[in-house]
């Protein structure tokens, strides 16, 4: 297996030399232990999946750190909350000493990290691959096989595409489904997960997901966030500006991975897709996923957003800067049209602070006289 190089390394390594814990966050299979043992070789490394060790950090949670000695990687530390507040007595003890810990699941892992550990431990989270960090020589195949690929370490390193994600659809279930929540209907939790697919890029309704799924919408909402907390979807903020139109206040949701989206769509092989109805909205999410992910890498709060007026009129993503805003429109149609444009300047027109704008499609053609046109 070839390692990929991870953008977020370098803020990793910068916060490695202030902080005595560092925090990794991030999907399953999305590469965490990997890059720590990359990062950190000579780093004693402990993977809390492990029942035996689970069951002894959490009996006797001092006895445990003793053992494994001083700079370590815990893996998976979710699974044992008791070490937060023991690690920290160490650290604040020993000043030399260091910790890198992972984790899969956000909900109780940063609240109990944040609590414990104030001052102590630096926090990323580490997406799935980006496009920019998988290269131009891996992702110059089809667009259909790209979006079907999707970005997890696993299938780039040569495991079956089904079968990854078969499996790891079915691992989700049932470990951080079952540990987040409680679920009397998985097989309503499944068909919510495949409505949400279907839904991808779309204005967020609980009540309608509610009557489609046969549960109430306050179970909606607790299972989107289990979704987010276990880093499947993320959500898409609308912008609001101070101007004299009507905007809708409901979010959307995207998954962070399209091998994922079109596992869940029933989608089996690029050609389906490429006659998918839904793939528009498939290309859609790759690039919304792409500019997240990005930002992610940064170590950076999220400052996406999509504008969207009651009468239809829309931005697929205003990206919020110091300078001011830049405006993304996505489509994915392989020729770029001037039409493209026609929101993007009517928007130009009604924010006085757009710095920017962006068309992404399908497509490798440039049109100079348009300011900033890439093809994803």
């Amino acid at each position: 297996m070839q390692y990929i190089d991870r953008a977020i390394t370098p803020k990793i390594l910068e916060a490695h030399k202030y902080f005595p814990v560092i925090l990794i966050t991030g999907a399953r299979q999305a590469g965490k232990s990997t890059l720590c043992k990359h990062l950190f070789p000579d780093y004693k490394f402990v993977n809390l999946e492990d029942i035996t060790l689970r069951v002894k950090a959490m009996s006797d949670p001092i006895g445990f750190l003793n053992s494994i000695g001083d700079n370590v990687i815990i893996d998976e530390v979710q699974n044992v909350p008791e070490l937060f507040s023991q690690i920290q007595v160490r650290v604040d003890e020993r000043k030399e000493l260091r910790y890198i810990l992972t984790g899969s699941c956000n909900f109780s892992l940063m609240k109990k990290a944040c609590q414990s550990m104030v001052g102590r431990v630096a926090v990323f989270t580490l997406p799935t691959l980006t496009l920019s960090e998988l290269g131009a020589d891996r992702v110059a195949i089809p667009t259909d096989d790209l979006l079907k690929k999707g970005s997890y370490p696993g299938v780039w390193n040569g495991m079956p595409i089904d079968l990854f994600y078969s499996n790891y659809y079915t691992t989700y279930i049932e470990r951080d489904v079952r540990d987040l929540l409680w679920i009397a209907n998985l097989l309503a939790f499944d068909k919510f997960m495949r409505l949400m697919a279907g839904r991808s890029g779309s204005e967020y309704k609980a009540a309608n997901l509610a009557v489609e799924t046969g549960v109430s919408a306050n179970t909606i909402n607790e299972w989107v966030s289990v979704l987010m907390a276990s880093y499947i979807v993320f959500p898409l903020r609308p912008y609001f500006a101070n101007i004299s139109k009507r905007l809708t206040k409901m979010p959307k949701y995207y998954f962070y991975d399209t091998g994922l989206l079109c596992f869940l769509l029933g989608i089996e092989t690029p050609e389906q897709l490429s006659r998918h109805p839904i793939r528009g909205a498939v290309f859609e999410n790759l690039a919304v996923s792409e500019l997240y992910r990005r930002r992610m890498n940064e170590a950076k709060q999220d400052n996406l957003y999509f504008y969207r007026e009651h009468s239809g009129r829309e931005v697929d993503v205003i990206s919020e800067n110091p300078d001011g805003l830049k405006l993304y429109e996505i489509k994915s149609a392989s020729t770029f049209r001037s039409e493209f444009m026609v929101n993007i300047d009517y928007l130009k027109g009604l924010l006085p602070n757009v710095e920017g704008a962006t068309v992404i499609y399908d497509g490798e053609s440039f049109v100079p006289d348009i300011l900033n046109i890439r093809a994803l």
